[in-house]
């Protein structure tokens, strides 16, 4: 495993790290809390040392499995989660100090900690980064030992370069991958001058990027794959990152055409968000440890020549830059 700095956080982190979406179970199935501390217990014997979760996620049983396995283990695992999405309606009125306030000291019982080592705000409304009240009521959250530092997470560049004027917002995860490239213009070079750790997710467009779907693909009625494509639950843009199925198999296809000795595309995907200095770690899901293991796999493989990397850009400009680099 290697290791990279998470931004003015200090922390030094895997650059392969682990979300935990359907940590339980595949998207839709009951929490498994045996099989997440299987995958939990395959990411850190890797080398995984960060893991990123969130309250709605398994209703607060993915919080619940993580903080169990945290106190588990005797290495420095970094545990980052996410809170705001439990609002409903999820607008930005309903965003207020002492509503997010609870859901932070919520997350700390289910994990049965102390301390949070990265809270991070769950995909908010646009407007409630033009909030500094909001921001505010983390600073006093860390005076009280409850939080390590604050980040974000967001859905569009636009909230990306708005949260990080917040000089206490120290990192930002956002969708990044080879078919959503918007982030590496002007998002990237900012980060990096504020020294902002980026936590990339969705680095394989919902499985999309690993070349195994086709046509005849089904998806099980409570993954959103299956129910969110149009944005039918949340934003359309987290489902095969808002790309429409069919022109995304296409473009698979000629990536399949570069690679043509590669049955697993996923290593191909990982190493060219990896090629980013900016990035700090990405954090792909797994529903069983396999995946984790063929996920830590992408560290060995070969670097992406340049015209490997000018011909993957090709096929992003060719295929879905028009349709989704102007939405995010």
């Amino acid at each position: 495993m290697k290791y990279r700095k998470l931004g003015k956080t200090g922390f030094e982190i895997s650059e392969i790290s682990l979300g935990t979406w359907q940590v339980g179970g595949v998207w839709g199935d009951e929490f498994s809390h045996e099989n997440a501390a299987k995958i939990l217990n395959s990411a850190v014997d890797s080398g995984i040392n960060f893991i990123d979760t969130a309250d709605v996620y398994g209703d607060g049983e993915s919080e619940k499995a993580v903080g169990r396995f945290v106190k588990s283990r005797s290495e420095r695992i970094y545990v980052a989660t996410k809170c705001g999405r439990q609002l409903n309606p999820h607008v930005n009125e309903a965003y207020q100090p002492a509503v997010l306030r609870k859901f932070v000291e919520n997350s700390l019982k289910n994990m049965g900690l102390e301390t949070l080592d990265l809270i991070q705000l769950h995909c908010p409304p646009t407007e409630v980064y033009y909030r500094p009240e909001i921001f505010e009521l983390f600073d006093r959250l860390k005076d009280e030992g409850k939080i390590l530092n604050l980040g974000i997470s967001v859905e569009k560049v636009e909230e990306a370069l708005k949260g990080i004027e917040y000089d206490n917002v120290t990192t930002v995860q956002i969708i990044f991958n080879t078919f959503r490239q918007r982030p590496a213009e002007l998002f990237f070079e900012q980060a990096k001058k504020k020294d902002i750790g980026v936590i990339v997710r969705v680095p394989l467009a919902s499985g999309l990027l690993t070349g195994k779907f086709s046509k005849q693909s089904t998806f099980t009625a409570g993954d959103h794959r299956n129910f969110n494509r149009n944005g039918e639950a949340f934003d359309k843009g987290e489902t095969f990152s808002g790309i429409d199925y069919e022109t995304g198999l296409a473009a698979v296809e000629e990536l399949k055409a570069l690679f043509p000795n590669q049955a697993n595309l996923a290593p191909v995907a990982l190493k060219w968000i990896l090629g980013f200095d900016a990035v700090s770690t990405i954090i792909p899901g797994a529903s069983r440890p396999e995946q984790v293991s063929a996920n830590v796999a992408a560290l060995d493989f070969p670097d992406l020549s340049a015209e490997q990397i000018s011909q993957m850009n090709s096929i992003y400009e060719k295929h879905i830059k028009k349709l989704v680099h102007h939405l995010w």
